[in-house]
Protein backbone atom coordinates (compact mmCIF):
# COMPACT_ATOMS: atom_id res chain seq x y z
CA UNK A 1 0.00 0.00 0.00
CA UNK A 2 1.33 3.46 -0.95
CA UNK A 3 1.35 6.00 1.83
CA UNK A 4 0.01 9.44 1.06
CA UNK A 5 2.72 12.07 1.08
CA UNK A 6 2.39 14.63 3.85
CA UNK A 7 2.45 18.31 2.90
CA UNK A 8 5.93 19.72 3.62
CA UNK A 9 4.96 23.35 4.35
CA UNK A 10 1.36 23.11 5.56
CA UNK A 11 1.06 26.58 7.12
CA UNK A 12 2.52 28.37 4.09
CA UNK A 13 0.27 26.31 1.78
CA UNK A 14 -2.74 27.14 3.94
CA UNK A 15 -2.03 30.90 3.87
CA UNK A 16 -1.53 30.91 0.09
CA UNK A 17 -4.66 28.87 -0.67
CA UNK A 18 -6.73 30.95 1.77
CA UNK A 19 -5.83 34.07 -0.20
CA UNK A 20 -6.37 32.34 -3.55
CA UNK A 21 -9.91 31.44 -2.47
CA UNK A 22 -10.61 34.75 -0.74
CA UNK A 23 -9.73 37.17 -3.55
CA UNK A 24 -12.30 35.91 -6.11
CA UNK A 25 -14.97 35.72 -3.40
CA UNK A 26 -14.13 39.26 -2.30
CA UNK A 27 -14.46 40.45 -5.91
CA UNK A 28 -17.83 38.70 -6.05
CA UNK A 29 -18.89 40.60 -2.91
CA UNK A 30 -17.99 43.85 -4.66
CA UNK A 31 -19.88 42.84 -7.81
CA UNK A 32 -22.99 41.95 -5.81
CA UNK A 33 -22.83 45.34 -4.10
CA UNK A 34 -22.36 47.31 -7.32
CA UNK A 35 -25.10 45.44 -9.19
CA UNK A 36 -27.62 46.27 -6.49
CA UNK A 37 -28.55 42.78 -5.33
CA UNK A 38 -30.72 42.50 -2.18
CA UNK A 39 -28.94 42.97 1.14
CA UNK A 40 -29.40 39.32 2.14
CA UNK A 41 -27.52 38.20 -1.01
CA UNK A 42 -24.67 40.56 -0.16
CA UNK A 43 -24.57 39.23 3.41
CA UNK A 44 -24.48 35.59 2.24
CA UNK A 45 -21.65 36.18 -0.25
CA UNK A 46 -19.74 38.23 2.30
CA UNK A 47 -20.13 35.43 4.82
CA UNK A 48 -18.82 32.88 2.30
CA UNK A 49 -15.73 35.01 1.67
CA UNK A 50 -14.98 35.00 5.41
CA UNK A 51 -14.98 31.19 5.34
CA UNK A 52 -12.12 31.07 2.82
CA UNK A 53 -9.65 29.89 5.47
CA UNK A 54 -11.94 27.01 6.47
CA UNK A 55 -12.40 26.04 2.81
CA UNK A 56 -8.62 26.13 2.31
CA UNK A 57 -7.94 24.02 5.39
CA UNK A 58 -10.61 21.46 4.41
CA UNK A 59 -9.08 21.12 0.92
CA UNK A 60 -5.55 20.69 2.28
CA UNK A 61 -6.54 18.52 5.25
CA UNK A 62 -5.96 15.09 3.58
CA UNK A 63 -2.39 16.14 2.70
CA UNK A 64 -1.68 17.75 6.08
CA UNK A 65 -3.06 14.89 8.20
CA UNK A 66 -3.13 11.77 5.97
CA UNK A 67 -5.48 9.08 7.23
CA UNK A 68 -7.34 11.38 9.61
CA UNK A 69 -10.94 12.57 9.32
CA UNK A 70 -11.72 16.27 8.99
CA UNK A 71 -14.86 16.25 11.14
CA UNK A 72 -13.13 14.28 13.88
CA UNK A 73 -10.37 16.92 13.87
CA UNK A 74 -12.99 19.65 14.25
CA UNK A 75 -14.66 17.81 17.13
CA UNK A 76 -11.32 17.52 18.94
CA UNK A 77 -10.98 21.30 18.93
CA UNK A 78 -14.08 21.61 21.12
CA UNK A 79 -13.73 18.52 23.32
CA UNK A 80 -12.03 20.11 26.36
CA UNK A 81 -14.44 21.63 28.91
CA UNK A 82 -14.63 25.41 28.94
CA UNK A 83 -13.20 26.90 32.12
CA UNK A 84 -15.33 29.53 33.83
CA UNK A 85 -12.24 31.43 35.01
CA UNK A 86 -10.96 31.76 31.44
CA UNK A 87 -14.32 32.88 30.06
CA UNK A 88 -14.67 35.41 32.87
CA UNK A 89 -11.12 36.70 32.29
CA UNK A 90 -11.77 37.15 28.56
CA UNK A 91 -15.02 38.99 29.25
CA UNK A 92 -13.36 41.25 31.82
CA UNK A 93 -10.46 42.14 29.50
CA UNK A 94 -12.62 42.94 26.49
CA UNK A 95 -15.43 44.60 28.45
CA UNK A 96 -12.86 46.85 30.15
CA UNK A 97 -11.44 47.85 26.76
CA UNK A 98 -14.98 48.50 25.48
CA UNK A 99 -15.86 50.70 28.46
CA UNK A 100 -12.64 52.71 28.17
CA UNK A 101 -13.36 53.34 24.48
CA UNK A 102 -16.90 54.40 25.34
CA UNK A 103 -15.49 56.95 27.78
CA UNK A 104 -13.29 58.37 25.01
CA UNK A 105 -16.23 58.48 22.59
CA UNK A 106 -18.51 60.19 25.11
CA UNK A 107 -16.14 63.14 25.12
CA UNK A 108 -16.61 63.54 21.36
CA UNK A 109 -20.21 62.55 20.73
CA UNK A 110 -23.64 63.19 22.24
CA UNK A 111 -24.74 60.43 24.60
CA UNK A 112 -27.67 59.43 22.36
CA UNK A 113 -25.33 59.05 19.35
CA UNK A 114 -22.75 56.68 20.81
CA UNK A 115 -24.18 53.44 19.42
CA UNK A 116 -24.81 52.48 15.79
CA UNK A 117 -27.94 50.43 16.55
CA UNK A 118 -31.14 51.84 18.02
CA UNK A 119 -33.09 48.59 18.58
CA UNK A 120 -32.44 45.22 20.22
CA UNK A 121 -33.61 43.46 17.06
CA UNK A 122 -30.97 45.10 14.87
CA UNK A 123 -28.34 44.56 17.56
CA UNK A 124 -29.16 40.84 17.74
CA UNK A 125 -29.10 40.55 13.94
CA UNK A 126 -25.69 42.22 13.81
CA UNK A 127 -24.37 39.93 16.56
CA UNK A 128 -25.29 36.70 14.76
CA UNK A 129 -24.36 38.00 11.31
CA UNK A 130 -20.97 39.00 12.67
CA UNK A 131 -20.55 35.58 14.31
CA UNK A 132 -21.25 33.74 11.04
CA UNK A 133 -19.20 36.03 8.81
CA UNK A 134 -16.12 36.24 11.04
CA UNK A 135 -15.23 34.06 14.04
CA UNK A 136 -16.97 30.84 12.98
CA UNK A 137 -15.53 31.03 9.48
CA UNK A 138 -11.98 32.03 10.35
CA UNK A 139 -10.91 30.47 13.64
CA UNK A 140 -10.71 26.80 12.65
CA UNK A 141 -8.09 27.53 10.02
CA UNK A 142 -6.11 30.37 11.59
CA UNK A 143 -6.09 29.29 15.24
CA UNK A 144 -7.35 25.70 15.26
CA UNK A 145 -4.78 24.66 12.66
CA UNK A 146 -2.15 27.26 11.68
CA UNK A 147 -1.36 28.57 15.16
CA UNK A 148 -1.02 25.07 16.64
CA UNK A 149 0.97 23.83 13.66
CA UNK A 150 3.49 26.64 14.05
CA UNK A 151 3.83 25.79 17.73
CA UNK A 152 5.42 22.49 16.77
CA UNK A 153 8.42 24.60 15.75
CA UNK A 154 8.11 27.96 17.51
CA UNK A 155 7.12 29.16 20.98
CA UNK A 156 3.49 30.35 21.39
CA UNK A 157 4.40 34.06 21.39
CA UNK A 158 6.40 33.76 18.17
CA UNK A 159 3.63 31.71 16.60
CA UNK A 160 1.02 34.28 17.65
CA UNK A 161 2.96 37.15 16.07
CA UNK A 162 3.52 35.22 12.82
CA UNK A 163 -0.12 34.14 12.49
CA UNK A 164 -1.37 37.56 13.58
CA UNK A 165 0.71 39.20 10.85
CA UNK A 166 -0.52 36.90 8.07
CA UNK A 167 -4.10 37.02 9.33
CA UNK A 168 -3.88 40.80 9.12
CA UNK A 169 -2.38 40.69 5.61
CA UNK A 170 -5.24 38.42 4.53
CA UNK A 171 -7.53 41.43 5.11
CA UNK A 172 -5.51 43.53 2.62
CA UNK A 173 -8.22 43.88 -0.07
CA UNK A 174 -10.63 45.16 2.57
CA UNK A 175 -8.23 48.00 3.44
CA UNK A 176 -8.70 49.54 0.01
CA UNK A 177 -12.49 49.52 0.20
CA UNK A 178 -12.60 51.66 3.35
CA UNK A 179 -12.50 54.90 1.39
CA UNK A 180 -9.36 56.03 3.20
CA UNK A 181 -6.44 57.41 1.20
CA UNK A 182 -2.98 58.82 1.87
CA UNK A 183 -2.11 59.40 5.52
CA UNK A 184 -5.51 58.22 6.75
CA UNK A 185 -5.05 54.88 4.96
CA UNK A 186 -1.56 54.48 6.46
CA UNK A 187 -2.91 55.19 9.96
CA UNK A 188 -5.73 52.71 9.44
CA UNK A 189 -3.36 49.95 8.28
CA UNK A 190 -0.93 50.48 11.17
CA UNK A 191 -3.69 50.55 13.81
CA UNK A 192 -5.42 47.59 12.19
CA UNK A 193 -2.28 45.44 12.16
CA UNK A 194 -1.41 46.33 15.76
CA UNK A 195 -4.96 45.41 16.81
CA UNK A 196 -4.92 42.14 14.89
CA UNK A 197 -1.52 40.98 16.16
CA UNK A 198 -2.34 41.99 19.75
CA UNK A 199 -5.67 40.18 19.59
CA UNK A 200 -3.93 37.06 18.31
CA UNK A 201 -1.51 37.20 21.26
CA UNK A 202 -4.47 37.46 23.64
CA UNK A 203 -6.19 34.55 21.88
CA UNK A 204 -3.03 32.46 22.14
CA UNK A 205 -2.64 33.18 25.86
CA UNK A 206 -6.18 32.12 26.78
CA UNK A 207 -6.27 29.30 24.21
CA UNK A 208 -3.14 27.87 25.83
CA UNK A 209 -4.81 27.90 29.24
CA UNK A 210 -8.13 26.48 28.00
CA UNK A 211 -7.57 24.44 24.85
CA UNK A 212 -11.02 24.76 23.33
CA UNK A 213 -11.55 26.62 20.04
CA UNK A 214 -14.53 28.44 21.55
CA UNK A 215 -12.02 30.69 23.35
CA UNK A 216 -10.52 32.35 20.22
CA UNK A 217 -13.98 32.36 18.62
CA UNK A 218 -15.34 34.30 21.60
CA UNK A 219 -12.43 36.78 21.64
CA UNK A 220 -12.78 37.35 17.89
CA UNK A 221 -16.53 37.82 18.18
CA UNK A 222 -16.30 40.37 20.98
CA UNK A 223 -13.54 42.28 19.19
CA UNK A 224 -15.62 42.66 16.01
CA UNK A 225 -18.93 43.17 17.80
CA UNK A 226 -17.72 45.96 20.08
CA UNK A 227 -16.13 47.80 17.15
CA UNK A 228 -19.32 47.50 15.13
CA UNK A 229 -21.70 48.95 17.70
CA UNK A 230 -19.72 52.08 18.59
CA UNK A 231 -20.45 55.20 16.56
CA UNK A 232 -17.06 56.88 16.16
CA UNK A 233 -14.59 57.93 13.47
CA UNK A 234 -13.26 54.55 12.35
CA UNK A 235 -9.59 55.56 12.35
CA UNK A 236 -9.92 56.86 15.91
CA UNK A 237 -11.75 53.68 16.88
CA UNK A 238 -8.96 51.52 15.44
CA UNK A 239 -6.40 53.68 17.26
CA UNK A 240 -8.16 53.10 20.60
CA UNK A 241 -8.31 49.37 19.89
CA UNK A 242 -4.65 49.23 18.86
CA UNK A 243 -3.49 50.98 22.04
CA UNK A 244 -5.74 49.09 24.46
CA UNK A 245 -5.40 45.60 22.94
CA UNK A 246 -1.62 46.07 22.68
CA UNK A 247 -1.54 47.05 26.35
CA UNK A 248 -3.60 43.98 27.29
CA UNK A 249 -1.33 41.72 25.23
CA UNK A 250 1.83 43.11 26.86
CA UNK A 251 0.34 42.66 30.33
CA UNK A 252 -0.55 39.03 29.54
CA UNK A 253 3.00 38.40 28.35
CA UNK A 254 4.48 39.94 31.52
CA UNK A 255 2.05 38.17 33.86
CA UNK A 256 2.61 34.69 32.40
CA UNK A 257 6.22 34.47 31.16
CA UNK A 258 6.55 30.68 31.69
CA UNK A 259 3.15 29.05 32.19
CA UNK A 260 1.62 30.42 28.99
CA UNK A 261 4.52 31.20 26.70
CA UNK A 262 6.56 28.02 27.15
CA UNK A 263 5.94 25.78 24.13
CA UNK A 264 6.51 22.35 25.74
CA UNK A 265 3.01 21.58 27.04
CA UNK A 266 1.17 23.16 24.13
CA UNK A 267 3.28 21.50 21.45
CA UNK A 268 2.50 18.09 22.95
CA UNK A 269 -1.21 18.86 22.82
CA UNK A 270 -1.12 20.11 19.23
CA UNK A 271 0.76 17.03 17.99
CA UNK A 272 -1.72 14.66 19.64
CA UNK A 273 -4.64 16.42 18.03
Amino acid sequence: MNRKKKLKRPVASFIVLTNVIFWPLFCLVGAVKMLGFPTWVFDVVRCLSAWSSTFAFAILFPKIYPGQHFFHFVQQKFKNPLRFSVILSVLLVQATIFIIILLFVMNNEKVDAIFTFSSWGMLSYFFFKNLLSGPLGEELGWRGFALLELQKKYAPLQSAIIIGFWWGIWHLPIWFTTGFTGLDLMKYIIFFMLSIISTTIIMTAFYTINQNLMIPIMIHQLFNFFIGIINENFIDLMMYNAILYSTAAILLILMNPKNVWSNKKYTTYSMKN
